[in-house]
């Protein structure tokens, strides 16, 4: 985009409603802004609209309810830099080895009329301040970086019950037609950092595609999901299936990019994808647990996946994957 980040003003929150109202995905709308397309995920998310109750929940993006949202945010993160004696105290309860909460607590229990959140020390520690004092140092943790919050509430993302596996329709079980697919991430060990690979399976014909991550976060995830499928006809990419891992929170952007309905298996049950399950396992060969795939180049994925998609299979009565593919491809173009 090649402009130099600010925050998003009221204009812009009033045009990205504008444009989500006319039907534009959120790259479009990035686009017509000027703007990274995490810039714009990033807003949906922290400054939508909640309202309803747990039966009856509801999400909607209102600019100027936004604005307010980040402007409150702003002001809460700024009152440590607003306020030096605030902050020289909190410091020195820092280099005291007192936690954020007890620094928090007890200025609540003196009843001072200023005073911070532990959240708001929090951000103030890992913000440019805090880190140029390296003040994470002090905390019982020690960590440079802070985890993202809410990380131990695992499947806390909301599904709906259009996107749980058990609503999907029977045609796409048996297996009937080409277009839906399967997703999983393939973990290594821990020893070579947080690089992990997504592998897509087309449920039929049992192509491949083989990206790498950098981490498991879920946005950059579906990113690369989206450049994969993105390569195909629409209607050869209609639906993807997948485990309720954080990595896949992120589904919302599928939709909205390529028009692909995401569907989630119960807990526990990985046979709900069988497909990209035996799919791992002969990945697994050419990527064992003990890969250090971030020192791979990327074409190293391509050319695995090309391997396993030129190599007869017996479901498909000694045709290739790609072969397959490649007729259903010819056959979508003809259709349009």
């Amino acid at each position: 985009m090649g402009r130099r980040y600010c925050q998003l003003d009221l204009n812009e929150r009033r045009q990205i409603w504008r444009l989500l109202g006319d039907g534009l995905s959120v790259r479009d709308v990035a686009v017509k802004l000027n703007r990274h397309v995490s810039t714009i995920y990033r807003e949906l998310q922290r400054n939508r609209f909640v309202g309803g109750d747990p039966v009856c929940r509801f999400e909607r993006y209102y600019p100027v309810t936004a604005h307010q949202a980040a402007a409150e945010r702003r002001a809460r993160q700024a009152k440590l830099m607003r306020h030096p004696n605030l902050q020289n105290a909190v410091v020195k309860q820092l280099r005291g080895h007192w936690s954020p909460e007890q620094i928090a607590g007890r200025m609540k229990l003196e009843g001072r009329r200023l005073r911070v959140s532990h959240e708001t020390i929090y951000r103030f520690v890992y913000g440019a301040v805090g880190r140029e004092d390296e003040l994470y140092r002090y905390l019982e943790t020690g960590r440079k970086k802070r985890r993202r919050r809410y990380t131990r509430k695992p499947r806390g993302f909301s599904i709906a019950p259009e996107n749980l596996i058990t609503n999907r329709p029977l045609a796409i079980k048996e297996q009937s037609d080409f277009r839906h697919w399967e997703a999983d991430l393939m973990i290594f060990r821990r020893e070579y950092g947080k690089a992990n690979v997504t592998s897509l399976i087309e449920r039929k014909c049992q192509y491949l595609f083989a990206a790498r991550n950098q981490s498991r976060h879920s946005e950059p995830i579906f990113n690369r999901i989206s450049e994969k499928l993105g390569l195909l006809p629409p209607s050869l990419r209609r639906t993807l299936a997948m485990d309720r891992g954080s990595e896949f929170a992120s589904y919302r952007m599928l939709k909205d990019e390529l028009g692909t309905h995401s569907y989630f298996c119960d807990p526990a049950a990985p046979h709900q994808k069988g497909a990209v399950e035996n799919t791992n396992r002969r990945l697994r060969r050419f990527l064992p647990s003990n890969t250090d795939v971030a020192a791979l180049p990327e074409r190293a994925f391509d050319k695995i996946a090309q391997q396993l998609n030129r190599t007869p299979r017996k479901c498909l009565g000694y045709q290739t994957p790609e072969e397959v593919l490649r007729d259903a491809i010819a056959k979508a173009i003809d259709g349009n």
